[in-house]
């Protein structure tokens, strides 16, 4: 079975994998990779986008702004609305653009100076929209620009409505993308406002034919009781879309990867199953992973062949195309994209430098060093977005899950965590704090189970997926060890 594809080669595309994040850089083309699950979150008519940190929020929201993505998105999707010719415009990212939209500090101040947020938004997107001549480009900042929208409606109304029409009369879409609202507020309550403004406004475009919004959220920021309560938020949130990786689409993403990638020749050779059609993207030849190989059971043997059949010397210690996102999972079970192709780029890397004469692609001790080090990352992640989870989880070092929630309790206590971070909550000194700490460890356990970082099991005792056990030091019993 392994004779059949160049071990060092597939060893070396492997490490060559994309690493981290793209921090708001588009994506070259051949990394593009669109799961028949993402199609909907394409449709300009969805604007609400939903998703865990790493499942591709930031990758589209950069992606879609790229004419070539466009085109090759469209191809991909030609249900999904979206062609070639729409126009895209961006209303807030992760790449500061203040000739575009206003910046943290500017939406802040703009807030506590009592400008509904809704207005902030229409304020973005009229100037996205407005021609140079148009009076509110001769405003200067974005507080006078949010004053000219609120103080003149009918002009901005005139001005929404003449650009529909345009956009009618060449029958395509203006999309406005929207992404990193949690980098626009340190506290919940701004930021819902900021979200329930955006939301308003996106119910709002749908009044036009051709003019649309499009956000991209994390899944935890759109709870309805705090962003909802407007008259027809439903008919926003019913078109949501979660990006959503099953375990069948993180194979292909991989697989696409490497069809696209230097090696595809023997990528494409070595996954014959279901013929690769090229799809030509400016100058460039692009290969779609077939539908063919999309099944679990045509994955898993061709992944088998690269990674052998077991996870050590036997088949109980599992298999590696099932172990690797059960082992990157969260308390629900997502696995992040990110963390997938760390893992196996970390993987090819150690055993090119440990184990240079086995016979597979990949060993299963290097996938075990891969998924710890992608641990790591997963633990960065959550740490860069609730700082807080890290102060509660340190203490919990050494301890070995599943256990009983009054060991984890006691060890809060113990150190009079919890009492300390109450009080830097009401300092406002907490970025997005525990939203249930006021009902004490209870509350903070609710917490890190809605993050995916606790797990309850049937009989009330706490577990903690290995994505975080790993990285935060915890011990369980025949799992993966902790990184030290």
């Amino acid at each position: 079975m392994t004779g059949a594809i160049d071990v060092e080669k597939v060893r070396k595309a492997l490490v060559a994998l994309p690493e981290g994040t793209s921090h708001g850089e588009a994506p070259i083309p051949e990394h593009v990779y669109l799961p028949p699950s993402h199609v909907k979150a394409m449709d300009p008519n969805n604007s609400l986008v939903t998703g865990m940190r790493g499942a591709g929020k930031t990758f589209w929201w950069s992606a879609l702004q790229e004419p070539e993505v466009r085109q090759l998105v469209a191809q991909q999707a030609r249900g999904s609305g979206l062609s070639g010719d729409t126009e895209v415009r961006t209303g807030f990212g992760v790449t500061p653009a203040t000739d575009k939209y206003p910046g943290k500090d500017v939406l802040l101040r703009l807030m506590r100076r009592d400008v509904e947020p809704r207005i902030i938004w229409r304020t973005v997107q009229a100037w996205q929209l407005a021609p140079n001549h148009h009076p509110l480009r001769q405003r200067e900042t974005w507080p006078a620009r949010a004053e000219y929208v609120e103080d003149d409606p009918e002009a901005i109304d005139r001005l929404f409505q003449q650009r529909d029409s345009e956009f009618d009369g060449k029958g395509t879409y203006l999309l406005i993308l929207f992404d990193a609202l949690d980098r626009c507020a340190d506290d919940w309550q701004d930021m819902y406002r900021a979200i329930r403004g955006l939301l308003q406004t996106a119910l709002e475009m749908r009044a036009y034919r051709r003019l649309r919004v499009k956000m991209f959220l994390r899944s935890d920021q759109v709870p309805e009781s705090e962003v909802a309560d407007f008259p027809d938020a439903s008919k926003v949130l019913s078109s949501r879309v979660e990006l959503s990786w099953p375990r069948h689409e993180l194979y292909g993403l991989l697989w696409n990867y490497l069809a696209n990638g230097e090696s595809g020749d023997l990528i494409r050779a070595f996954l014959h199953e279901g013929g690769w059609r090229p799809t030509d993207v400016g100058q460039r030849s692009l290969f779609a992973l077939p539908r063919a190989f999309v099944k679990e059971e045509s994955q898993r043997e061709k992944f088998h062949e690269i990674a052998g059949r077991w996870m050590g010397k036997g088949p109980k210690r599992g298999f590696p195309y099932s172990w690797i996102p059960n082992h990157l999972g969260d308390g629900e079970g997502r696995v992040s994209p990110r963390s997938f192709l760390s893992a196996l780029r970390t993987a090819a890397d150690d055993t090119a430098s440990r184990y240079a004469e086995c016979k597979y692609t990949l060993h299963y001790d290097g996938i075990k060093h891969g998924v710890r080090q992608a641990s790591t990352i997963r633990v960065n992640e959550i740490r860069e977005d609730y700082p807080w989870v890290d102060r509660v989880l340190r203490p919990l070092q050494g301890m070995v899950v599943p256990c009983g929630f009054e060991e984890i309790a006691k060890r809060w206590r113990m150190k009079s965590l919890l009492d300390g971070l109450t009080e830097d909550v009401e300092k406002e000194a907490v970025k997005l704090p525990p939203r249930h700490i006021g009902d004490g460890p209870d509350g903070v356990r609710r917490d890190l189970e809605s993050l995916g970082v606790f797990q309850r099991l049937h009989d009330g005792r706490v577990n903690m997926p290995d994505v975080f056990r790993v990285g935060y030091g915890l011990g369980r019993k025949g799992g993966v060890r902790p990184v030290r």
